[in-house]
C-alpha cells in the first residue's frame, strides 16, 4: 500500500471540475488570477490529471481492444454491453455503440480547457514562466493524445482564439503536429528538469523530450495520408535525426535507466522510485481513484469467489479483455521477465495451448504452490478462444460479433490474462475495485527502442549507438537472449509488443510500422471491412458530435 496524502473535500473538488463542451466561447471561462497557493496548485493538478479517469478505464478499453493485445469477449449477454467493446476488438467501432469509450475525447478536451484558463489567469509574465511552461506542455500532450487517435484536431490556444463565440473547427492533422512540435519546443527549456518524488507525474523538459521524439518517429503518420491505401509506412521519415536528438538529451542527462526489475516496477508499490518512469499517471486506491485494470483482466471465478489470487476478490470482475493468440506468440523468450506478467505459457512453454493456473501471491505478485480451483476442480486456461456454438439451442446460438464464450467454466477460462498491474487485492475490496499501481505513459525503455528504430529507418547513429547494442540494452534487463546483428523493423515491433503491453502504445505502433490491418482475432470473420485504411482513425463519439455540430465523422464510420 503507498503512502496516502489526503486532501479536504474543497480542494478535491477543485481537481475534479472540467469542461468539455467546445460550442462555448473558450475566453468566456476567464477567472482571476488564483489568489493563494492552495488554489493555484489544486487548479494546476485539475490541469495535470485531467486524463486520469479516462486512462484508468475506457481509454485503456478503446486503445487496447483496438490493437492485437485482446480481444473483447462477453458471457451469453453479460458484458456484452451493446457489442462496445466487441466493436473496438473487431475494428468496427460504432460512435453510438461505443460511445462510452469515444468519450474519452471530452475528458481529454477538459485537459486542454483546464490548461488553457490557467495560462489566461497566468498571462506572459516572466517571472510565471516556470508555472506555464509545463502547463503548455501538457496542453500539447492532449492535443498529442487527440491528433494521434482522431486525426484532425482542434488547436486550443487561447492566445490565437477571437472574441466571437464561433464555433471552433478541427484543424488539419499535419497542421497539427507542426503546432504541437512548436509548443514543445518554446517550452522544453523552461521546464522542470529535476527528477524528484516533487515533479513525479508532471511534465519536465524531459517529457517534452520523449513527446518530441514519439512525435517525430510517427511523422509520417501525422505528415500524410495514412487513411490512403497508398500509404507507406516505410517512406522516408524527415524528423529521424531530430528524434533522435530528442532520445539523446534524455539518454545523455543520466536520470533515467533500466535498473528496475520488469514486473516489480507495475506492482501497485510503484511510484516516483522507478528509474524507467519519464511521465506516469498517479494512481491511489483512496485518493486518486479510477484505475482499474485488474477488474477486466482478472478471470471471474476462482476459489470461494472471484479472481485467481492468494486473497479472495470480494467485488466481482469482469474478465473480458483476453489476449489474443497471436499477441501471446510475442512472449517466447526463454527467461523473460515479460513473461511473468502473463497468465499463460509462455517462454520454453510457448508451444502448449494450456495453463494450468496457480494462486498468485498478493504481495509478491507471482505464483504460489496452490492450484487455482473452482467448484473443487483445477483450473486450466486455453490460449484458443473459441465462441459459443450450439445449432441446436432454441433458439440456435452461432458465432457472431457478440463474441460470445458462454457463461459457465468453458467460457470463462478461454484466453490467457495480463498481469501486468498487479492489483492490491486489500484495497480492490475495500476501495471498489481501484488499484494503486500508478500508469507509465512515457519510458526510457521506450526512447531505447524509439532511438533504436530510428537509426535502422535510416538515422544517423549517435553516442557509439547502433540498433543492436540499443535492442541488447532491452533484452539485457530483462534477462532474454541477446542478438548477434542489427534488429529488423519486424524485431523491433515484437519487441515493443513484449515491452509496453497495456501501455497504450502497441496501436500506435501497428499503425506506424503498417501492420495494423493484419489479421488476428475474429476481426476478419465478422467483419469484412476490417483492412479498411480509414479504421486507422477513429470515429467520433455520439457524444463529440452533438456538442460540435459543424464537425463532421470521420470517414468510413
Amino acid at each position: 500500500m503507498k503512502t496516502r496524502y489526503f486532501i479536504s473535500a474543497a480542494l478535491l473538488a477543485l481537481t475534479t471540475v472540467g469542461c468539455t463542451d467546445l460550442d462555448v466561447d473558450i475566453k468566456s471561462q476567464y477567472t482571476e488570477y488564483p489568489d493563494s497557493e492552495i488554489a493555484l496548485s489544486a487548479r494546476i493538478n485539475n490541469a495535470y490529471y485531467a486524463f486520469r479517469g479516462a486512462l484508468g478505464r475506457r481509454y485503456d478499453e478503446l486503445i487496447s481492444c483496438n490493437s492485437d493485445e485482446y480481444t473483447a469477449v462477453s458471457f451469453d449477454g453479460d458484458y456484452l454491453n451493446g457489442r462496445d467493446m466487441s466493436n473496438i476488438s473487431l475494428h468496427m467501432v460504432d460512435a453510438d455503440a461505443s460511445n462510452s469509450q469515444l468519450a474519452v475525447f471530452n475528458d481529454i478536451q477538459a485537459g486542454i480547457v483546464n490548461c488553457n484558463q490557467l495560462l489566461m489567469d497566468l498571462g506572459e509574465e516572466e517571472e510565471n514562466v516556470s508555472i506555464t511552461a509545463p502547463i503548455r506542455a501538457a496542453r500539447a500532450f492532449y492535443t498529442f493524445l487527440l491528433m494521434d487517435n482522431w486525426g484532425d484536431t482542434p488547436i486550443i490556444d487561447y492566445k490565437v482564439l477571437d472574441n466571437s463565440n464561433a464555433a471552433i473547427d478541427r484543424s488539419p492533422r499535419a497542421d497539427v503536429a507542426r503546432w504541437i512540435e512548436s509548443e514543445l519546443l518554446a517550452v522544453r527549456d523552461n521546464c522542470p528538469s529535476d527528477v524528484s518524488e516533487d515533479t513525479y507525474g508532471t511534465p519536465t523538459c524531459w517529457m517534452v523530450d520523449a513527446l518530441l521524439a514519439k512525435l517525430y518517429i510517427n511523422w509520417n503518420v501525422y505528415t500524410k495520408d495514412v487513411t490512403s491505401a497508398s500509404w507507406d509506412a516505410n517512406a522516408a521519415n524527415e524528423k529521424l535525426t531530430d528524434c533522435i536528438a530528442a532520445c539523446d538529451r534524455i539518454i545523455e542527462s543520466g536520470k533515467f535507466d533500466l535498473s528496475d526489475d520488469y514486473k516489480d516496477k507495475f506492482m501497485y508499490t510503484n511510484g516516483s522510485q522507478i528509474k524507467d518512469f519519464i511521465y506516469a499517471m498517479p494512481y491511489d486506491a483512496v485518493t486518486a481513484q479510477g484505475m482499474t485494470y485488474a477488474r477486466f483482466r482478472t478471470w471471474r471465478r476462482g476459489q470461494n469467489s472471484n479472481g485467481f489470487y492468494s486473497i479472495e476478490m470480494t467485488n466481482s470482475v469482469g474478465g473480458n479483455m483476453t489476449l489474443t493468440p497471436e499477441f501471446v506468440e510475442l512472449f517466447c523468450l526463454p527467461g523473460d521477465r515479460r513473461n511473468d506478467v502473463i497468465a499463460g505459457s509462455t517462454g520454453e512453454n510457448i508451444g502448449m495451448a494450456t495453463f494450468d493456473v496457480y494462486q498468485y501471491d498478493n504481495t509478491t505478485g507471482m505464483p504460489t504452490n496452490v492450484r487455482n480451483t473452482y467448484k473443487d476442480e483445477d483450473i486450466t486456461f486455453t490460449k484458443s478462444i473459441t465462441l459459443k456454438n450450439d445449432p441446436t439451442a432454441n433458439p440456435p446460438i452461432v458465432p457472431n460479433a457478440d463474441l460470445n464464450c458462454g457463461a459457465d467454466i468453458t467460457g470463462w477460462t478461454q484466453g490467457y490474462r495480463s498481469i501486468k498491474f498487479f492489483p492490491d487485492i486489500n484495497d480492490y475490496n475495500v476501495y471498489s475495485r481501484n488499484q494503486d499501481n500508478d500508469v507509465p505513459i512515457f519510458r526510457y525503455a521506450d526512447v531505447i527502442l524509439m532511438k533504436c528504430e530510428a537509426i535502422t529507418r535510416g538515422g544517423s547513429a549517435t553516442l557509439g549507438d547502433t540498433p543492436m547494442s540499443l535492442f541488447n540494452e532491452i533484452r539485457a534487463y530483462v534477462n532474454a537472449p541477446l542478438i548477434e546483428s542489427n534488429p529488423s523493423l519486424q524485431d523491433i515491433l515484437d519487441e515493443r509488443g513484449r515491452e509496453f503491453l497495456d501501455e497504450h502504445w502497441r496501436r500506435n505502433d501497428l499503425i506506424r510500422f503498417g501492420d495494423f490491418e493484419r489479421d488476428w482475432g475474429f476481426k476478419n470473420d465478422f467483419n469484412s471491412n476490417a483492412s479498411n485504411p480509414q479504421y486507422r482513425l477513429l470515429p467520433l463519439a455520439r457524444d463529440v458530435l452533438n456538442a460540435n455540430t459543424n464537425w463532421e465523422q470521420n470517414p468510413g464510420y
